[in-house]
């Protein structure tokens, strides 16, 4: 039950909620361009209000579900061309807030001693800063929802999973301490686009659109990872009959699983549909991954036990200690995530307890026809 539920959660709201606020924060930085300014205007205001923004976002949700639809290697080409560009991007910015091209005022070390009259201070502050952390993170897992179509994936795994967050976290870093060497911390606060104001101060206008431009590029490979990695899950545990048998179903010609990701799209579409901000979306998914990363970490001491003599082809390093930590901190994560942002928490929790019925039944199902073949 406990891996349907992480399933679950993930196909009902981690995934739809991460796809919708990837979306979300494309229209939110187009929305910035003058030609896009007609994003916030409403095609349509009854039953509920529909805005182009909306629909702009509907559409690159089912553009990047038709690319990955289509293929695994043309979802695959598409992330490392885009991410090799989205990360000289980055390093450009970096680059350009560290310079000495232009004359911003107020830039210098100085600003990183600053500090933001309204922030909330003390542990509930740290943690509200890091679940935006922590979504900016979000998908350092994602490489083993397709460890099925990995080549000597004991191997390649590993690799990619240390190198690939130790890259985004020196890219993350790298960017965050140009932003703040040019903008002092009133000035990041204000802003719902910090690295555009910051290259701004030092090159223009032009400067910032092209920064803007950057991150809608880096928006829309965020998005196809997203969605790769996403319709993976449900697409196993219908594999296993525990779930729709049709999103089991592998495209004859594609060969992927098409259902499970029409299936996500649909539900993607649903939360935009519905509304929300960009961080009631974020703080939805982050609640609900993070329960079960918290879940899945502990399951090593119960394997460790029950399975002493079983083959291991991976390392824990420091056990028991670094996983002990890891579940501490994740508990501490959740426990303020929940207080702060509880309606959005309590939801997630009531649709994580509505699997629970749904695994019965196709528990049921599975064992009914067991038992008459």
């Amino acid at each position: 039950m406990a891996g349907f539920l992480y399933a679950w959660t993930w196909f009902v709201i981690a995934k739809p909620a991460s796809i919708a606020t990837v979306v979300t924060g494309l229209v939110r930085i187009l929305g910035t361009f003058p030609v896009f300014s007609f994003f916030s205007v409403n095609i349509v205001s009854a039953p509920f209000a529909v805005t182009w923004g909306q629909v702009f976002a509907i559409a690159a949700a089912v553009l990047i579900s038709l690319l990955n639809y289509l293929g695994v290697k043309k979802a695959g080409e598409f992330q490392l061309v885009f991410t090799l560009l989205k990360v000289a991007i980055i390093l450009g910015i970096v680059v350009v807030c560290f310079s000495r091209i232009g004359n911003a005022p107020g830039r210098g070390w100085s600003n990183f001693t600053g500090t933001f009259a309204g922030a909330n201070g003390g542990v509930a502050g740290f943690m509200a800063a890091l679940v935006a952390a922590l979504w900016a993170y979000d998908g350092w897992n994602d490489l083993n929802m397709v460890a099925g179509e990995v080549k000597r994936p004991e191997r390649n795994i590993p690799i990619a999973l240390i190198a690939g967050v130790a890259t985004v976290g020196v890219l993350y870093i790298l960017v965050n301490a140009g932003v703040q060497y040019v903008l002092p911390a009133n000035a990041i606060a204000a802003s719902p686009r910090p690295a555009s104001d910051a290259v701004a101060l030092v090159m223009g206008r032009m400067g910032a659109s092209i920064v803007s431009a950057g991150m809608a590029l880096s928006m829309l490979v965020t998005l196809n990872g997203t969605i790769m990695s996403g319709a993976r899950v449900p697409f196993a545990v219908a594999r296993d009959r525990y779930f729709f048998r049709a999103l089991a179903e592998v495209h004859p010609r594609f060969h992927t699983p098409s259902v499970a990701i029409a299936a996500q799209a649909v539900l993607s579409i649903l939360l935009l549909l519905l509304g929300g901000n960009f961080r009631q979306l974020f703080s939805l998914a982050i609640f609900a991954e993070w329960l079960f990363y918290m879940i899945a970490g502990s399951t090593i001491f119960v394997f460790r036990w029950r399975d002493p003599q079983a083959a291991r082809p991976y390392r824990m390093w420091g056990y028991p200690f670094v996983p002990a930590l890891f579940i501490a901190v994740a508990a501490a994560l959740l426990c303020y995530t929940f207080k702060n942002d509880w309606p959005n928490s309590g939801y997630g929790v009531l649709v994580i307890l509505a699997g629970v019925p749904v695994f019965a039944y196709f528990s049921f199902l599975r064992r009914k026809k067991s038992n008459s073949s």
